[in-house]
């Protein structure tokens, strides 16, 4: 069952292929036209379904307040920002009108919101205005904080707790919930005359709203079916009727009676078969009943231990039915091997939230990656006016920032996601005063969090765990070389090889001595783990261990080795970070992976050039999306063609990609039923990205979402997989709907 073929929708002939793709979660709730149902404000709706209606903070959030946005030491404008009624977005006033798009914020996309004076922003310029006035907006992905300064204390401590109360409801919604406020959002929207009535022509708005091109004959004889009042309008139960008929999802319906049989609802016994064949291995009985316990909607059902259809579809919409194991989402690896056991997250540049040749540099930046679960980043440092060294990209355009400011950030932010310990990685460009002034200010600022000597003294060499170094900070810097009895330089590389030529060595050890004059003992002291040295070889056989040594290269050299850029920007969204973010997804986002065991051992006869025969088979058969987002908000007429990649990203051998057919003019509910196939060899390193395009014919497509995760991570069965935007944030309720087989040939590496 595990990897059968997908059965095709079933379609009558006369109905266009868009109507057999209908689909969305649950049907939606029937709620009588009363005021207290929502339907005469739709809009309101979703915040009667939080519970925040009656709310003092959200109901001063929908009046609106005029705030200061402080942009620069002048640039201080009044703007009016005002909480849609969806509960979902903020509207907020431009002094040049833009694009209705171009002027709401979203609170799934809020990163955070913080009090007072804790920007980069506001410490520089909110001088003229108390703290406890002040707050700060922070986006996910690339979009710059919202720095504002309300007329008073209560005012702000308004908008901190109401954004508090719906970033809460909202990451507590299901996705059934998600959906439900999704649509309402868009049906209080495409009533032009706001009159709770949805006319034929509204309707029509509301479908092209939601990315469906659907024929005009076949939505009016949908909209007439609902129209049981015979006036063409929808209104009260009406529109319930449509919403769940366009949001009917067949596909789920033939999964549920393939196993329910005739009386259409699950038993306990029944279920635990569909989690068998899932490959759900540690489903039992007991299991099975939870989930009906947990899921199912009506009550009487969940008395008998029964299961309906809307409970089903709850189930496999909830975190426990996506592709992701949830398993993986908390800390579950090993934590107590040395750090060098370990992918560590890691960024460069991270100064920089632009360009590397004329972007700016902010601590703000810094905040970001350690919010995305970065653990190892950079300051390139060099020498500052004053006495105070200066971090920024040398020798370009790019805006410069204090050391002194970025280790309080390191400070203050560090551990808010992950306990696990943050390395500080110095590209040292300063002279031997302003290091030493370096290392005073890590020693003071950081207190004890800073790592100054080892954690055991009788075997300094040996590497601690993440699990030792909770909570502490490690520097990554040059140390200055050891030296023989006779006063000779030691060379970083004397132990090697023995057979080494003279000559190479006296020039390795002339490089030391000349290094050896530009390194501060204050600063070279710092290093007590983390001993930059550098690399001439990825071949980890080529010389004794060093676990405190960490190889460093050029851009141009990582080139020469992989045949490709290495430098990983946090600032810039792309492949490249959705990748980093995929293999960094689980362990509980902590920055830290285990390696796999054949890159944990000492005598590893791996190669990843040569690593043997495919062992493993990943079949996904790619069956429907749903409510993709529309690319084109401010075109109406603007529809995606949608089409799914899955690529694996791993060994050379294993990296591939595959991708369906293009569904034309659907975005709310394409199907292709299409499978793609991999042959894998080495499964342990493979990263699979899901990637949703819409076709072009004449240009590159357009990305539209996707998701990475790590296969060894990847759930088999049926599963929902939940995308993501360019920037990381979340597309919801967009989700593709798969089949995952994984089938092994033979044992592990």
């Amino acid at each position: 069952m595990l990897c059968s073929s997908w059965r095709r929708c079933r379609r009558s002939p006369e109905e266009p292929r868009v109507s057999a793709q209908v689909s969305a979660p649950l049907a939606l709730p029937p709620s009588p036209a009363s005021p207290d149902s929502g339907t005469k404000r739709p809009g309101l709706r979703a915040l009667k379904k939080m519970g925040l209606t009656e709310d003092e903070d959200i109901q001063a959030m929908l009046r609106g307040s005029r705030l200061l946005k402080i942009r620069s030491r002048t640039w201080h404008k009044e703007r009016l920002y005002r909480l849609q009624e969806d509960g979902l977005s903020v509207w907020f006033q431009r002094r040049i009108p833009h694009a209705p798009s171009q002027h709401i914020f979203f609170v799934q996309h809020i990163e955070a919101v913080r009090e007072g004076h804790q920007s980069e922003g506001l410490r520089r310029f909110g001088g003229a205005y108390a703290p406890a006035r002040c707050l700060t907006i922070a986006f996910k992905g690339r979009r710059k904080n919202l720095d504002l300064a309300a007329p008073t204390a209560e005012e702000a401590q308004r908008w901190v707790r109401g954004l508090a109360k719906l970033r809460e409801r909202l990451d507590a919604m299901s996705q059934r919930e998600r959906l439900d406020h999704w649509i309402w959002s868009y049906l209080h929207r495409a009533d032009s005359d706001q009159d709770s009535k949805m006319s034929f022509k509204e309707i029509k708005s509301l479908l092209r709203m939601v990315n469906v091109d659907m024929n005009d004959m076949y939505a009016y004889r949908l909209f007439k079916e609902c129209d049981h009042s015979n006036n063409d309008r929808l209104e009260g139960a009406e529109i319930e009727a449509f919403l769940r008929r366009l949001l009917k999802r067949p596909e789920l319906e033939e999964i549920f009676h393939r196993y329910s049989g005739e009386d259409r609802v699950l038993s306990a016994s029944e279920l635990l078969e569909f989690l068998e064949d899932q490959g759900e291995d540690s489903a039992t009985l007991a299991c099975a009943r939870k989930l009906i316990q947990t899921y199912e909607l009506n009550e009487t059902a969940k008395q008998h231990e029964l299961m309906t259809l809307d409970g089903f579809i709850m189930y496999l919409l909830s975190p426990e039915g996506t592709a992701l194991n949830t398993a993986h989402t908390r800390v579950f690896q090993d934590m107590s091997q040395p750090l060098a056991h370990y992918f560590i997250s890691s960024s460069h540049n991270t100064y920089l939230t632009d360009s590397q040749i004329e972007g700016p540099s902010s601590t703000e930046a810094y905040i970001r990656a350690f919010a995305q679960g970065c653990r190892c980043v950079e300051l390139d440092c060099w020498e500052g006016p004053g006495g105070e060294p200066i971090i920024y990209h040398g020798h370009t355009l790019t805006t410069k920032i204090l050391f002194r400011d970025v280790i309080q950030v390191v400070r203050d932010h560090a551990f808010t996601l992950s306990p696990y310990p943050v390395i500080l990685s110095l590209e040292n460009h300063c002279g031997l005063e302003q290091q030493a002034v370096m290392a005073r200010h890590l020693r003071n600022i950081l207190g004890d969090m800073l790592v100054t000597q080892a954690l055991d003294s009788q075997n300094p060499e040996e590497l601690p765990s993440p699990e030792q170094l909770k909570g502490r900070v490690l520097v990554k810097g040059k140390k200055l070389p050891a030296r023989h009895e006779d006063g000779r330089v030691l060379s970083d590389r004397e132990d090697e090889d023995e057979e080494e030529e003279e000559s190479e060595e006296a020039l390795e050890a002339a490089e030391q001595s000349r290094r050896a004059k530009q390194i501060s003992p204050e600063l070279s002291a710092l290093a007590v783990y983390c001993c930059a040295a550098r690399l001439r070889t990825l071949d980890p056989r080529s010389g004794p261990p060093q676990p405190c040594k960490i190889g460093s290269l050029s851009e141009r050299k990582a080139r020469k080795f992989t045949r490709e850029t290495v430098a990983l920007n946090f600032q810039t969204p792309g492949y490249e970070m959705d990748l980093n973010t995929g293999r960094f997804l689980i362990n509980g986002q902590c920055g830290y992976v285990l390696k796999p065991a054949h890159l944990r051992q000492r005598n590893t006869t791996f190669d990843p050039e040569c690593p043997g025969p495919p062992r493993t088979t990943l079949t996904v058969q790619v069956l429907t999306a749903q409510q993709l987002p529309k690319l084109n908000a401010e075109k109406p007429s603007s529809i995606v063609d949608p089409l799914v990649r899955v690529e694996i990203h791993g060994v050379p051998a294993d990296c591939a990609h595959k991708e369906t057919d293009y569904v034309l003019n659907n975005g709310f509910n394409p199907c292709w039923e299409q499978t793609l196939q991999f042959q894998l060899r080495v499964p342990e390193l493979v990263l699979v990205r899901f990637v949703v395009e819409d076709y072009d014919t004449t240009s590159p497509n357009d990305f539209v979402g996707q998701f990475t995760l790590p296969l060894n991570s990847l759930k088999q069965g049926y599963r929902h997989i939940h995308l993501l935007s360019k920037d990381g944030a979340s597309l919801s309720p967009a989700t593709l709907f798969v089949h995952i087989c994984i089938q092994n040939s033979r044992g592990p590496h």
